[in-house]
């Protein structure tokens, strides 16, 4: 299928899915509705049959962006966690944990610092804080909002200023078509410490942690879990299943860790560093070079075969009740793989179909190559725009990390502080559209990992998000004018404690 250049209309798709979604409460239909809206544009501009070809595209690019690897992984990882819970290992877990974790600060922070640990891929960091963390946060009356909250502040802003990540390899592959640095990757960690959204969005998250710092609608979500009131999404069946008593502790930690180490040997060997290449026989190379959607699924796999000789082998469970766990964990996570399909679908129609990123990118160039020292800020704007409204953080840096190093280069030849803020803006902007849009993947798996109803993470977390964007926004405004990290950066921080402060004084008043 050829794409058509449609003008603003091409971001109608997502414009309509997000607005049905924030109205509705419903992800799905709103999903669907704005697929067929940008398929109908798309017959339109083409002069096909308005019914059959709008229908006929929706289903040919839904199986064009489909990634098999994706849904295998959140499949099997979704098996593996309700075997584990089958078994009465996150019962077992949780028991203990609640003994060494004194109180709902040490069981928050300690949720934070695992999302943290977890930096190698946002995917994987997502369901597995969620995994270990659910039992002890219910335990000490923690919302599941609160929960999907903390998994996705830590999962892409983490993996955004990770060096060895998926992240940073998909941002090296988008630096090394531009041929303007000797090395991708120092390029990558320069820009790292102007990466202001993912640094304050770690910032807010221990300050939400240490200070309970609940308003709007997280406020709400706490005081419904408090009195016993909370809508989960939990799709297990607690009156069928009988979980066994007999389970133990490492009958969960052991193949969450088989999990990591497999899915991390994976990604070095998917990259090349076992290989004859030499080129690849380092852990940056073969980090950059890895295929992280197959080496993930590579690791649940090896994760299911030690869960399955450790519980089979002690007769903790019987064959029969391993592979109905097996079935009925695969299929909790139908829901969140029918939104993942979706999402990269709308996303399809908008960047392959409608060429939503051509537009964008002729606003760029065309209107801003004169602004020279509000450009951080701009570029921030937009790339949080259209991270937002398509879904996707890798897709929109992608489209704009090219033409910003091109922009900021014309009007900066001599010095490369613009090109290095000007990326980290880009950056920054992606993942702040990632991480609050109501069709994005991690958004998505976040509220799945913790059990959370999808729409009501996207509430609860967005003035959360909106705060440190603001903050971030201001940052990017004063590093355009000074180039200085400091008083950039201190500027952010301190209005963004204000902000914290002033609205934390509001809260305890009303």
């Amino acid at each position: 299928m050829e794409s058509v250049s449609v003008g603003v209309l091409s971001l109608l798709p997502p414009l309509i899915a997000v607005v049905l979604a924030l109205v509705t409460r419903e992800v799905f239909s709103s999903l669907i509705i704005g697929i067929l809206s940008g398929t109908l544009i798309y017959t339109l501009k083409t002069d096909g049959n308005v019914v059959v070809d709008t229908v006929q595209t929706a289903i040919k690019v839904m199986g064009n962006k489909f990634d098999l690897n994706i849904v295998l992984f959140c499949s099997l990882l979704g098996a593996l966690v309700y075997i584990i819970y089958l078994a009465g290992a996150s019962r077992a877990y949780g028991d203990w944990a609640t003994k060494k974790i004194k109180g709902k600060k040490s069981a928050l922070l300690s949720t934070s610092a695992l999302g943290a640990f977890i930096f190698i891929d946002d995917y994987f960091n997502c369901l597995t804080v969620g995994t270990v963390m659910k039992p002890i946060t219910d335990k000490y009356k923690i919302s599941r909002a609160k929960l999907a909250y903390i998994i996705d502040s830590t999962a892409a802003p983490i993996c955004i200023i990770a060096p060895i990540s998926s992240w940073a390899a998909a941002v090296g592959s988008n630096l090394k078509s531009t041929n303007a640095f000797e090395s991708d990757i120092g390029a990558f960690v320069s820009a790292i410490p102007w990466n202001f959204y993912a640094i304050l969005s770690l910032i807010m998250v221990v300050i939400v942690c240490l200070f309970s710092f609940d308003f709007g609608p997280m406020k709400k979500a706490e005081k419904e879990c408090l009195d016993g009131v909370e809508i989960t999404n939990d799709t297990r069946d607690e009156s069928f299943d009988k979980v066994k008593r007999n389970g133990r502790i490492f009958d969960m930690v052991v193949p969450i860790f088989v999990l990591i180490g497999a899915a991390t040997l994976s990604m070095l060997y998917t990259g090349g560093y076992f290989g004859d290449d030499t080129a690849y026989h380092s852990l940056g190379a073969a980090f950059g070079n890895t295929n992280s959607s197959l080496s993930l699924v590579l690791g649940s796999v090896a994760a299911l075969l030690v869960s399955f000789v450790m519980l089979i082998s002690r007769r903790v469970l019987t064959l029969k009740e391993y592979m109905d766990g097996f079935i009925r964990g695969v299929q909790s996570m139908i829901p969140a793989n029918m939104i993942l399909t979706f999402a990269w679908t709308i996303s399809g129609v908008t960047r392959d179909l409608l060429q939503a990123p051509e537009f964008i990118s002729s606003i760029v160039q065309n209107d801003l190559a004169f602004v020279g020292a509000i450009l951080p800020a701009v570029i921030f704007v937009i790339a949080g725009f259209l991270s937002f409204s398509t879904g996707t953080a890798w897709g929109t840096f992608g489209i704009l990390i090219p033409i910003v190093v091109m922009v900021a280069n014309a009007i900066d030849p001599n010095s490369s502080e613009l090109v290095i803020i000007s990326l980290s803006a880009t950056l920054a902007g992606s993942v702040f559209g990632d991480h609050c849009s109501p069709i994005s993947d991690t958004t998505v798996l976040s509220s799945a990992g913790a059990g959370c109803v999808h729409i009501e993470h996207v509430y609860t977390q967005l003035p959360y998000t909106a705060i440190v964007a603001a903050c971030s926004f201001v940052g990017y405004a004063v590093a355009g004018v000074t180039h200085s990290f400091a008083a950039s950066f201190l500027t952010a921080f301190a209005l963004m404690i204000v902000s914290v402060i002033f609205i934390a004084k509001r809260a305890k008043a009303k």
